[in-house]
């Protein structure tokens, strides 16, 4: 026996954590979350979180890997200085909206737009080169064996001059003094908090416009994740970045953003105002924990 009482039904939890009374299975979720999905979002409800002013555009994406289409005619929209928060099952294509946006993904059909410019097409260093944007990976995407200050110098590796690089990377030890006081120590030595630091600090290098930031309180203790939520919060409120996340957090994810998309099997299910959906009973049941 596990100590646990037996109370006749299942004990579970929800999508990410918190008891709930009744048993949500992940196939249990996954069905009806694709039910939610059925009704879709109209087009005007997608441009109006956007404030009618998109930054970034994507138009009936079509997009996968290999021959496989993962998303199905996905419509997203982000203001400039905005930031979006996408949820949903495992397996929905969250991180895939962020790998097409990138260039990491085969494009079937639609369009991306970074103002009003269609960069679809473009070569991943073409889009942090030209379009500005830059994707933040997961953990353990830091050089381990460089010092801290030599991962910063890599963040500018698509400039014409080392000399840009390493002023940029000077800028931020002024702003970001706990990576200074690193700055000649190897990469492998930092805690994780210290870590994604510098893996959002060696994108800046470039200064993007737009940030593409993939599950940034993964593995991380609550401290750390806090941290860098208030670090995200300085980029977009103080920088004027815009910003697209995956969190597998749901709750911390749709309390710092803007705006919260549900993607169900590569579909966009949902879409609100981040507090708006923190406060959906179908939005906290199935993937808040209850």
């Amino acid at each position: 026996m596990s100590g646990q009482e037996d109370t006749g039904g299942t004990r579970s939890v929800g999508y990410h954590g918190g008891s709930v009374e009744t048993v949500i299975s992940v196939d249990e979720v996954n069905r009806q979350a694709a039910a939610i999905a059925e009704a879709g979002v109209e087009a005007g409800r997608i441009a109006g979180l956007a404030d009618g002013e998109p930054y970034l555009k994507i138009d009936n994406l079509r997009a996968g890997y290999g021959k496989m289409e993962i998303l199905h005619d996905f419509n997203l929209q982000v203001g400039r200085g905005q930031s979006l928060c996408l949820i949903g099952p495992n397996g929905a294509g969250k991180s895939t909206v962020l790998h097409s946006i990138f260039g990491f993904t085969n494009i079937f059909g639609g369009s991306i737009e970074v103002q009003g410019r269609d960069v679809t097409a473009l070569s991943p260093k073409d889009k942090l080169r030209s379009a500005g944007v830059a994707y933040i990976l997961q953990d353990k995407s830091v050089f381990p064996g460089m010092t801290v200050e030599e991962n910063l110098w890599m963040g500018g590796y698509l400039m014409d001059k080392p000399a840009k690089a390493k002023a940029k990377a000077e800028e931020i030890f002024s702003k970001y003094t706990r990576l200074a006081e690193r700055r000649s120590h190897p990469a492998k030595v930092l805690s994780g908090g210290e870590r994604r630091l510098l893996e959002i600090s060696r994108a800046l290098v470039m200064e993007p416009d737009v940030l593409l930031v993939d599950e940034p309180s993964i593995g991380l203790e609550p401290r750390f994740i806090d941290m860098v939520f208030e670090i995200l919060d300085d980029l977009q409120h103080a920088e004027g970045k815009t910003i697209v996340m995956v969190e597998q957090n749901a709750k911390k994810g749709l309390e710092f953003a803007d705006i919260g998309y549900v993607l169900v099997s590569g579909q966009l299910a949902m879409a609100g105002p981040g507090d708006e959906l923190l406060a959906d009973p179908e939005v906290g049941r199935l993937f808040l924990g209850g």
